[in-house]
């Protein structure tokens, strides 16, 4: 066991801005690095309102190739829906399936195997994978995606349609949960804390996160005081287009163990100065 003081994150305190699914995996290993989190989901997963377009596809699911997930979320919501529907797993056989990262595992949980798992952890890297694919340009993929209601929709998803479009494959996207910004005026005490400059670090994992953020601040000047971390570098390349300055990027983006440890690790090169 090894002391709270010698951890290197001890009495920092990490305002964590993800969804609340996410938000305990990523707060738990803030913990073990000796953070303190704070909990501040700027968004909010959940389910979809219309499920039209997403019954339709799932009782066709026999007529994709590919079925190219880029969230935990996208799986959860498509499993539920197939489940409500009473629709076996095994419709799923004649499919191959992406995923990304440790989103895999959750496949696994329901028994489908996963067919690909890019190097990089991202959809730019389910692209790069699937390029070398024989006759990938004749294959359709549905992609699963959030339904984004009160932000502007991060450039991620539509950058992934379109970039396998280029690869000339016949792109469905469906609605599969949904993702909307949550209230400022639940944070009263947290975004306090972001303007007096108690909060050291302030974590984003997603863009989506960002947008939802900037519509709970007056200005620039509440949160000039927090170190900006954001997990990985597509998160980080739209924190910057929106005006912050990123002081920390995850390498490791797999998982959020990585994520974690690059915020231990900028906070003791900093203090170690």
């Amino acid at each position: 066991m090894i002391p709270s003081v010698q951890l290197p994150l001890h009495g920092k305190r990490i305002l964590v801005t993800a969804p609340r699914n996410y938000a305990v995996r990523l707060s738990s290993q803030l913990l073990n690095q000796g953070a303190l989190p704070v909990l501040m989901p700027t968004i909010e997963t959940c389910a979809l309102a219309d499920f039209t377009q997403l019954d339709t596809a799932l009782t066709q699911i026999d007529t994709f190739d590919w079925i190219a997930f880029t969230s935990r979320n996208g799986i959860d919501g498509f499993f539920q829906r197939l489940e409500a529907l009473g629709i076996s797993v095994s419709v799923l056989k004649n499919c191959r399936v992406s995923a990304i990262g440790k989103d895999a595992e959750r496949l696994a949980n329901f028994g489908v195997k996963v067919d690909l798992i890019p190097q990089e952890s991202s959809p730019k890297g389910i692209i790069a994978e699937l390029a070398k694919v024989p006759d990938i340009n004749k294959q359709t993929v549905l992609v699963p995606v959030p339904e984004v209601v009160g932000i502007a929709e991060p450039n991620v998803i539509p950058n992934f349609v379109a970039g396998l479009k280029k690869l000339g494959m016949s792109v469905t996207r469906v609605p599969t949960y949904m993702t909307r910004c949550l209230d400022k005026s639940l944070y009263e005490v947290e975004l306090n804390l972001v303007r007096q400059g108690k909060i050291d670090v302030i974590a984003f994992s997603s863009t989506a996160e960002i947008s939802g953020f900037f519509q709970m601040i007056t200005s620039k000047a509440d949160y000039q005081q927090c170190v900006i971390a954001c997990f990985g570098p597509y998160t980080a390349a739209n924190a910057k287009k929106l005006g912050m300055n990123v002081s920390i990027v995850a390498e490791n983006y797999s998982s959020f163990a990585g994520f974690a440890e690059a915020i231990a690790n900028f906070m003791l090169f900093v203090y170690s100065k």
